[in-house]
């Protein structure tokens, strides 16, 4: 069932960092500005921003299996249509439907492991998950570069077909019937959707601009990311206030151990997020390595990222969740570190080892934070506290991005020499992981003391 579960997602999130490898290629095959052709991945995080509040609800009324099934459907249909696409506009309103299908995928196939699971469970279920999640973001730039040198851009969606075909049959036989799983006749929470989606997508928006553009923010931004935070602002309201189940339900956050994943998962989106896409860049514009190269450099991350995923259960079960988040996030900076003394011209093998260091961090903190997070609510709310953590993910995600692209841009356009700019650039990520050991406090300091607190 794990591998049924974690396939599609993994094929997304390969999709979506593939396809920035392919924007030359498309703004050539198409003739458009690369400005208009970087709408082929803002429309896809906007997209998703607008469907994932919604995954909650979708599988409580009507089965998360059902829901999943429809989603991998949603996803493979739009991945065919982007291969067909005729012209920009077609291709960006294509990803529009394929990200409907993505952002649906990963908070219900959290949640169906997480149920699945149970308590006794939960830290072998979220290593399943996470350890290919690590390696999807290095294998996109490989696959990206591979498909776009040897076939063409139209293949980095076609390759989704197949998959996507193979998993939907064993989908049907192996996923826990939806009869099996409590579900709810509550009616959707309409005003909490026209509030928390648009807000979202707005938010999202504004900082995509403000990252593109190197900070500069025109009053188009501006207005967006005030209407976001006000829309956001009013939904937390309503939420406090509403009788009906909430699209999230903020009241989740009253637990202290949830609220402490979902705050250091927030500020790794931020930082994880951000870093994904400033270290291919490092290494392409110091390093002057190729994107296949870049690709094959990044993967000492993967790795280390998939071992301290596999051990993080384990260390968990014996330390508590506090000291292994903590031992994660430090051995992150560490990772980091050599990162800030690019102009000193670290070598190959020390950024190597300082990969696999950054790696082994952050795979043992997103593996034991999202244990945690599941551990501590009940079983009826983990679809609703997977849509809270998927959702807070991608917003750390933005703004961590948006923070590094715009310092990177700002000293770039000062004259600091590419080197310098990197270096200062990460100063600012390692700032934004050093932030994360902040609510570390708060996470249960044993594995039976997070127990209690959810039952609590």
């Amino acid at each position: 069932m794990g591998i049924v579960l974690i396939a599609t997602p993994v094929l997304a999130t390969i999709d979506a960092t593939a396809v920035g490898i392919a924007a030359d290629a498309m703004a050539a095959h198409f003739r458009a500005p690369l400005t208009d052709v970087q709408w082929v991945a803002t429309a896809y995080l906007l997209a998703i921003a607008v469907v994932m509040p919604l995954s909650g609800w979708l599988s409580e009324r009507y089965g998360a299996k059902r829901m999943w099934i429809i989603a991998v459907v949603v996803f493979t249909a739009g991945s065919a249509l982007c291969g067909l696409a005729w012209s920009l506009p077609a291709l960006v309103a294509f990803r529009l439907v394929q990200a409907i299908g993505g952002g649906l995928m990963n908070p219900i196939a959290q949640s169906i492991l997480a149920q699945a699971a149970g308590p006794s469970r939960i830290g072998r279920a979220m290593t399943v998950l996470m350890v290919p999640v690590m390696f999807a973001p290095v294998l996109g730039p490989i696959v990206g570069g591979v498909v776009v040198q040897q076939l063409d851009w139209r293949w980095i969606f076609y390759l989704n077909l197949p998959i996507c075909l193979v998993v939907l049959p064993f989908a049907a036989r192996l996923l826990p019937r939806d009869e099996d799983q409590p579900q709810t006749t509550s009616r959707l929470d309409v005003l909490g959707l026209a509030l928390l989606s648009p807000g979202l997508a707005l938010v999202v928006y504004a900082l995509t601009m403000i990252g593109g553009h190197g900070g500069s923010v025109s009053p188009n931004v501006v207005i967006a990311l005030v209407a976001g935070l006000l829309l956001i602002a009013a939904y937390l309201l309503h939420a406090l206030r509403t009788h009906i189940q909430p699209l999230i339900d903020v009241r989740l956050f009253a637990g202290r151990g949830f609220t402490a994943a979902c705050a250091t998962f927030f500020l790794l989106g931020a930082s994880l997020y951000s870093s994904m896409i400033l270290l291919p860049l490092f290494f392409q514009h110091v390093q002057h390595a190729s994107t296949l190269s870049t690709g094959l450099l990044l993967t000492p991350q993967a790795l280390g990222a998939a071992a301290g995923s596999y051990v993080a259960g384990r260390l968990t079960d014996r330390y508590g969740p506090r000291a292994v988040v903590a031992s994660g996030l430090v051995l992150s900076l560490a990772g980091l570190l050599a990162f800030t003394q690019a102009p000193a011209e670290p070598g190959i093998g020390l950024l190597t080892l300082c990969l696999v260091l950054y790696g082994l961090g952050i795979g043992g903190v997103s593996t034991t934070t999202m244990t945690a997070a599941y551990s501590s609510v009940e079983k009826r709310q983990t679809p609703h506290a997977a849509g809270a953590l998927n959702v807070l993910y991608r917003l750390g995600g933005s703004i961590g991005t948006a923070i590094l692209t715009t310092v990177l841009d700002s000293r770039l356009r000062q004259g600091a020499a590419p080197a310098a700019a990197y270096a200062t650039t990460f100063w600012w990520a390692f700032g934004l992981c050093l932030v994360a050991l902040v609510p570390v406090a708060l996470f249960p300091s044993s594995r039976r003391s997070q127990q209690l607190g959810a039952a609590d």
